[in-house]
């Protein structure tokens, strides 16, 4: 018997497991590590290798080979609350072996299993075995291992401090550099403010200086973040736990910076906090190590590079109405070149010293390389579901393309090999090849891909409609036959920083088995998503809640003009996170259009989620109360006249189990039936097998109840 789409979405954790990650290619481009767990249900990452052989027939020329196997060796112990709380920052579902940290040269390797550190010689070359692994004493709970760029050393985490040991001699014992002081409460050394981790994407608290010589770390003091209690009422003997959380409008945590060389002496770096609260992007890769910082509303950026143990200013700038925070920049290259992602005419553009140097209409998503060429990744305003790698010589203006010229790519560079991770509409899994930059189409090597195969393939037909050419895919049951309306449920997102609307088979295949089930699924995405240009992406700005709930209405009635088998009398719509505010603000303020909504961890009240989200967008609750009001769910409360299922995870540190409360108390206040699905030990994730899988089966059922 075929097992059901739901059971093996569940067990393979939405098809994540199987899949290596983490590349990282060594400089003499010999050797490529990474981590992949053995089977597509298998949760335990092991590290692998590709090396390269001297085999006379190009297509043996690379083999793989298992470096570290975690499943027969992990240790059993417990991972400390912090780096719990890292990975659900990170939305990191695997074990095992999640990450490691190589030296400049490729002599060591060294990661955490269980909260225990290891360390790997690294052979150097094909004829010389691999050593056995060696575990460090550390009495366990590390976080977050970096070798020094020498590969000496090995910074890492541990009971909030930042401790060093040496990578060279097994019975080294660790050393404290530095850590709260004796009193300190909430305090921690070398871990991300929840603010960066959350909504800047900085999930790290202190890096090696490129000498070796010593570590830039952060500083964190949540004393004065407020306190909010994350209970288990399943559970009602436990005690409730404290998080310090950021709402919108109060204050943030204090985040300093110090310089702290081997032998524990630390300087402390000083700059504008007051004025540049936000540490947004710390680069040490390029010529010289670069930070850049943010004000409260992240209109203004300023961007500083670190010599010795002093900041000094190169630029700042203000981009109204806010700045967008990229990977790999901004970071200074030889010459004292300044290289960053600026929105300039309509596009975010890569730009040196300030000048462009990609073309409008190129939306620039993140920088990969700046070794050689400028190598990056873009989608064009003519088609922004596709997401493609560039590179561009300096001082040119000509684009080369080192991807196919569609689907969604991403890349890692050193040298001139590049692992390429792609995939396409016609393809539920992606391909991980290894490539020579100076023929991109000539593949050295594919990776192993154990993720297991979905049993449903997603058909997809993405329609441009209306003067913003809004992009929506649009997926039918598998055996539909034309001329047969079918009801509609809207499955979209619809905030920002993130596209729904992309050439990857992989993101619809649960929205395939929601069409097989009797439905036409679309998918849009409105103003305010990215990729689409910056009048588009701006759209929002001070108003998360009317163009985006326009846009979605606007595009189903585009749609059921050229797809007359959508009937538009039975809409439902469902989503998570943003996608369940969106869902219940449609259901609310659009009765007529959309019949029954299915709100997943939805933010139900903006000044009930975090500061640096939240600001970006609407200012703070003190400066702008009507903004707040006019975006709250809780003073609609008395519009809804649908019916409407919400679902929230009693753990969940990200968007609070009190939005869900909130709604539910004021609809019940107004006299409106609902539904409440709460979620016991479930975070803002989902990744507990039973729940995932009953999770679809229960909004299945509510829709075939409802439309």
């Amino acid at each position: 018997m075929t097992e059901s789409f739901p059971r093996q979405k569940a067990a393979t954790r939405s098809f994540r497991l199987g899949s290596p990650k983490h590349f990282r290619i060594s400089p003499r481009e010999d050797l490529v590590l990474f981590i992949r767990s053995a089977g597509g249900r298998n949760p335990v990452g092991d590290i692998w290798c590709a090396r390269k052989t001297q085999e006379t027939q190009p297509q043996n020329a690379w083999h793989e080979e298992i470096v570290f196997d975690a499943h027969t060796q992990q240790v059993g112990g417990d991972l400390p609350p912090e780096e719990k709380a890292r990975r659900e920052r990170m939305r990191e579902v695997t074990e095992g072996v999640t990450s490691f940290t190589v030296d400049e040269n490729f002599t060591t390797i060294a990661f955490v299993l269980d909260g225990e550190l290891f360390v790997q010689k690294i052979p150097k070359d094909e004829d010389t075995a691999w050593e056995a692994t060696q575990q460090l004493t550390t009495g366990g709970g590390c976080i977050d291992p970096q070798l020094s760029p020498d590969g000496h050393n090995i910074a890492f985490v541990k009971d909030s401090g930042l401790w060093v040991i040496s990578a060279d001699n097994k019975d080294d014992h660790p050393r404290k550099l530095v850590g709260p002081q004796e009193g300190e409460t909430d305090v921690s050394w070398g871990l991300a403010d929840f603010a960066a981790a959350e909504e800047l994407d900085r999930v790290r608290g202190f890096w090696w200086l490129p000498d070796s010589t010593g570590v830039l770390v952060e500083r964190v003091d949540d004393s004065g973040v407020q306190t909010a209690w994350i209970a288990d009422p399943a559970n009602p003997r436990s005690s409730p736990r404290t998080h310090r959380y950021p709402f919108a409008g109060t204050p943030n945590a204090e985040i300093a910076l110090y310089v702290c060389g081997l032998d524990s002496a630390c300087t402390k770096i000083d700059w504008d906090a007051h004025a540049f609260p936000y540490l947004a992007t710390v680069h040490m890769s390029g010529s010289v190590p670069t930070l850049s910082f943010l004000s409260r509303n992240q209109q203004e950026v300023c961007i500083q590079t670190l010599e010795g143990a002093a900041l000094h200013h190169l630029e700042t700038r203000t981009e109204v109405p806010w700045h967008s925070v990229s990977s790999g920049v901004p970071t200074v290259i030889p010459d004292h070149q300044l290289v960053e992602i600026r929105p300039i005419q309509g596009s975010h553009r890569l730009c040196v010293n300030g000048e462009p140097i990609t073309p409008i209409g190129i939306e620039v998503n993140s920088v990969i390389s700046t070794t050689d060429d400028f190598v990056f990744t873009a989608s064009a305003n003519s088609d922004p579901t596709h997401q493609l790698v560039y590179s561009i010589e300096v001082g040119s203006s000509a684009l080369r393309l080192l991807s196919p010229e569609s689907g969604v790519h991403t890349a890692v560079i050193t040298g001139n090999l590049m692992v390429l991770a792609s995939t396409n509409l016609d393809s539920v899994l992606s391909s991980y090849q290894l490539i020579d930059l100076d023929d991109p189409t000539h593949v050295l090597h594919e990776f192993v891909n154990n993720c297991e195969t979905p049993v449903i393939s997603p058909h997809v037909e993405i329609v441009t409609t209306g003067v913003h050419e809004l992009r929506s895919a649009v997926l039918w049951p598998e055996n539909h036959i034309q001329g047969t309306k079918l009801p509609v449920i809207c499955a979209p997102y619809g905030g920002p920083q993130h596209q729904r609307v992309i050439s990857a088979g992989m993101a619809y295949l649960s929205d395939q088995w929601l069409a097989n089930q009797g439905f036409a699924v679309v998918i849009t995405d409105n103003r305010g998503t990215p990729s689409h240009g910056t009048e588009f992406e701006y759209a929002i700005a001070g108003d998360l809640a009317t163009v985006v709930v326009q846009d979605q209405v606007q595009a189903l009635t585009d749609l059921a003009k050229v797809l007359p088998d959508l009937d538009l009398d039975r809409v439902g719509i469902h989503g998570w996170s943003f996608g369940g505010y969106l869902a219940a603000l449609a259901v609310m303020e659009r009765p007529d259009v959309f019949h029954a909504g299915v709100a997943g961890a939805p933010v139900t009240d903006w000044a009930l989620y975090d500061t640096a989200y939240t600001e970006r967008y609407l200012g703070t609750p003190q400066d702008n109360p009507e903004q707040y009001e006019r975006t709250s769910l809780l003073t609609k409360a008395n519009k809804l006249t649908r019916p409407l299922l919400i679902i929230h995870g009693l753990a969940d540190d990200n968007v609070l189990m009190a939005n869900t409360l909130q709604l539910s108390g004021a609809l019940l206040a107004a006299g409106k039936v609902h539904s409440v699905l709460p979620l016991s030990g479930v975070t803002h994730m989902t990744p507990q097998e039973i729940v995932a899988e009953n999770l679809m089966l229960a909004e299945l059922e509510f829709f075939q109840q409802n439309l």
